[in-house]
């Protein structure tokens, strides 16, 4: 549920939204959603001083019901 609230709300902020993944995977006590962009819209999606993705953070965080997620943000070049 996680991974498709993350991705809808960031195909609503990039230019490309055919180029948006939302992959998670499982660390020791939580979880990390990797979101990848187009490289031109990485800017979008962290915002001025990063307000952007601290907002998407915020609300993943909300969502999770208390659990740990971490949300890491990626252009679609970035291997990891």
């Amino acid at each position: 549920m996680l991974e498709e609230a993350l991705e809808h709300l960031v195909r609503g902020i990039v230019e490309n939204p055919d180029d948006v993944q939302v992959r998670a995977r499982r660390i020791r006590g939580g979880r990390v959603l990797e979101v990848r962009v187009h490289p031109e819209d990485l800017g979008k999606v962290i915002g001025r001083g990063g307000r952007t993705a601290k907002a998407l953070r915020t609300v993943i965080s909300a969502l999770s019901g208390g659990r740990y997620v971490r949300v890491d943000l990626l252009d679609v070049n970035e291997v990891r």
